[in-house]
């Protein structure tokens, strides 16, 4: 029997994938609607592959297999989304995700990734490498002295800091968010520029979303 943990904040979502996945009689799926759960739940039971969306509040699908690697879990985890996953695509795999489905995908495609990485294969859908390829040829088009230097790495924390600079909020209104004082909030966002290379909080907002790190859509 294939056990599957799908983790999706989205109930509805999950529900319904719940319902495609199980008409295969040897798939049976748990659903966690938040990260927090799935984590108690891997506490006690083991599964065959993991299913974990992208974008989730409290910690995302990153985070989430960062996480679940740290604590010794082996199972294969498929990234499972309605987002675009390209910028994300290098801190995907480093944190240990063995692969990608989208959730417009159709319900062949995604039995058939789970049986292939419950196989130890990686999947990878053929738009996404066509991007990759796409991308790679316009760095290699690009002279040395301006190729952009994408792989940055900034942790969930900082990310909601981003969002938040983006919506146009004050150090002491951001702090005030996350229980921080203004001070640590000055300290996150200089870190951060150091990682963007930037001055200014304009130049990190619009470098973050040229970059995927954030985008218009998050919540």
């Amino acid at each position: 029997m294939v056990s599957i943990l799908l983790v999706d904040d989205h109930p509805a979502i999950g529900e319904g994938s719940k319902l495609i996945i199980e008409r295969e009689s040897d798939m049976v799926v748990t659903i966690a609607d938040s990260p927090g759960k799935a984590l108690e739940i891997l506490k006690e039971q083991s599964f065959s592959i993991l299913l974990f969306d992208l974008r989730m509040k409290g910690m995302n699908g990153i985070e989430l297999t960062k996480h679940v690697r740290s604590e010794g879990h082996t199972s294969p985890v498929l990234i499972y989304t309605g987002h675009d996953v390209g910028p994300y695509f290098n801190t995907l795999v480093e944190s240990g995700a063995s692969g990608f489905i989208s959730k417009t995908a159709p319900r062949e495609e995604l039995i058939e990734a789970i049986r292939y990485g419950v196989k130890g294969k990686a999947i990878v859908p053929v738009s996404l490498l066509e991007q990759l390829r796409k991308n790679e040829v316009r760095v290699e088009e690009t002279p040395e002295h301006e190729l952009p230097e994408r792989d940055v790495s900034v942790t969930p924390k900082e990310q909601e800091i981003l969002k938040e600079v983006a919506k146009g909020k004050s150090n002491r209104e951001i702090a005030q968010i996350y229980f921080k004082s203004p001070r640590t909030i000055e300290y996150n966002l200089t870190e951060i520029f150091k990682k963007l290379k930037v001055k200014t909080r304009a130049e990190a907002v619009l470098k973050s979303k040229q970059w995927g790190i954030i985008t218009d859509d998050m919540d």
